[in-house]
């Protein structure tokens, strides 16, 4: 019998493909508004998987529009009650759940000092959703298994929309409303390799950069929860300092290295840890010939990240079974996490 996890990670692209039909409609108002209105800073406020997806926006973000993004530590405003000035200001929310209160309480707050804010939640009767301004509907559908991941991906889809529209970016807008062809391509590569080499494995680093390093963060909070496997997620430069001190002989490493401006370092740092005697599994695209993974890549490589991770969702949900994990019921997890 399948988990819920892979028939959620399979339903990805049809769930994007859902949303795609409607982005004109989603995004269009809250774009023009904000051109109407520029933000003089904007932040992101989200927790575990929903926070790597606003990594995902806020570095896109500046890449296309060079407006500078943030990270909103909360504990600012949930225990701290910082004097945070939010006039002027965006507030984006991402939540699957929309139900915990350290996500809610800083957009209400932010909000009533005079922030512009939005919800990108896949629960549009939530208190989230009801405490903004806008609301987004991820449109990922019903998710049950407690490990997120179409609605992660619809949280990719539709941050990388939002930022197509606001900017007035064509070429992004066409390459987002592509991406169902090539996830469905994702989740037909064969990544049985990575299972069979990590089948015992106890620790790993993740290695990405650039909109590839939010998937990095995605795959090694993956790991924890579906296989208890002690994984580190770092940028391709970070990994070169501290953390480079624990590689030894037969160590593993999963290294992203799609295309893009990246990916020569990426694949410079796969050739060095394979020299210190790393397991390395290097996934990229099929002109990379010493990968042991394969990457789809889509109409624009700041959005390849997005098939990576379609494809690594497959594997991990492989990977947990062959450990002898249920990967719908991680131990001491539950779906919604309510936190301050």
């Amino acid at each position: 019998m399948k988990s819920q996890m892979i028939e959620e990670a399979l339903d990805a692209p049809e769930r994007v493909a859902a949303l795609m039909d409607f982005e004109e409609e989603y995004f269009s108002e809250l774009a023009a508004f904000l051109r109407r209105n520029p933000p003089s800073a904007a932040v992101t406020v989200a927790r575990g998987s929903s926070d790597h997806a606003a990594s995902f926006f806020s570095y896109l973000c500046m890449l296309r529009s060079g407006r500078l993004v943030t990270s909103l530590p909360m504990s600012l405003l949930t225990i701290h009650n910082a004097p945070i000035r939010s006039s002027g200001m965006l507030v984006l929310a991402i939540s699957q759940s929309g139900q915990s209160p350290d996500v809610r309480i800083p957009l209400e707050r932010l909000r009533l000092g005079g922030a512009t804010t939005v919800a990108l939640v896949n629960d549009t009767a939530s208190p989230l959703a009801n405490a903004a301004e806008w609301v987004v509907p991820m449109s990922a559908g019903p998710e049950c298994s407690v490990a997120a991941t179409k609605s992660f991906i619809c949280s990719l889809a539709s941050s990388a929309a939002l930022i197509a529209r606001w900017g007035e970016d064509h070429k992004l807008l066409s390459a987002v409303r592509e991406l169902p062809t090539f996830l469905r391509t994702a989740c037909a590569q064969n990544w049985d390799d990575a299972v069979e080499v990590l089948r015992d494995a106890q620790r790993i680093m993740v290695i990405g950069r650039g909109t590839g390093l939010a998937i990095a963060q995605e795959a090694a909070l993956k790991f924890k929860e579906t296989c208890g496997i002690q994984a580190e997620a770092f940028s391709s430069a970070e990994v070169r300092h501290g953390p480079m001190a624990l590689v030894q002989k037969g160590y593993p490493m999963l290294v992203f290295a799609p295309r893009g401006p990246a990916q020569a370092d990426l694949l410079a740092v796969a050739r060095e840890m394979r020299q210190r005697g790393a397991r390395v599994l290097l996934a990229a695209p099929s002109d990379v010939a010493d990968r042991e993974l394969t990457l789809t890549s889509t109409l624009l490589a700041d959005l390849d990240p997005i098939a990576a991770v379609q494809s690594f969702y497959v594997m991990v949900e492989a990977l947990a079974r062959a450990r002898g994990n249920d990967p719908d019921r991680p131990l001491h997890l539950q779906k919604i996490t309510s936190t301050l």
